[in-house]
């Protein structure tokens, strides 16, 4: 574990220091927690609520940390299981096939005031829109948030061989789409 991650879990488990600690986690993990769901979701006021439930969790969790991985990697682990549930629920609740929801993230992500970019960026980002949520999301911490493939295992509990596959796939698929 990183040192700064051992201070801020020394910060959380001294009652003194509780909220301290904890503001310096967030302060610490916030970005990326947002980000990392925000592409999977799309939606900003989706992603900023998601991440709030994650340090909620995280809360109400941090007791449970083990330190067996980096907090980052527990952290994570968190906010994908959130950004998969609510892509499940979201789709379970509306009852509509994958392409409509596709075609809702879409309209959501360019209907978003915080959403700026040119016609490449739009095709790559409705490429990824078409990518399973599994596949997505390890494409998405590969790519932006350079992940290793072993962090990933340890975030998403998959082998490192599956998740090499899921991008590989991930990656021809939206070379497909790009240039069709």
């Amino acid at each position: 574990m990183h040192k700064e991650d051992q201070e801020i879990i020394l910060l959380i488990r001294n009652e003194e220091t509780r909220i301290e600690g904890f503001n310096r986690l967030v302060n610490q993990y916030q970005k990326e927690v947002y980000w990392l769901i925000r592409r999977m979701v799309i939606d900003h006021d989706d992603a900023d609520d998601l991440a709030q439930e994650v340090f909620i969790k995280v809360w109400k969790n941090i007791g449970e940390f083990r330190g067996d991985s980096a907090l980052f990697t527990w952290i994570y682990r968190i906010a994908t299981n959130e950004a998969l549930t609510f892509l499940k629920k979201k789709r379970f609740s509306s009852m509509l096939a994958l392409s409509s929801v596709e075609n809702r993230l879409s309209s959501s992500m360019h209907n978003d005031a915080f959403y700026q970019a040119n016609e490449t960026i739009n095709r790559f980002q409705k490429a990824l829109l078409r990518l399973p949520d599994k596949q997505r999301l390890v494409f998405n911490m590969k790519y932006f948030d350079e992940v290793t493939f072993e962090e990933m295992a340890q975030i998403t509990g998959t082998s490192v061989g599956a998740l090499k596959a899921s991008y590989h796939h991930a990656v021809k698929k939206i070379e497909k789409i790009m240039t069709a």
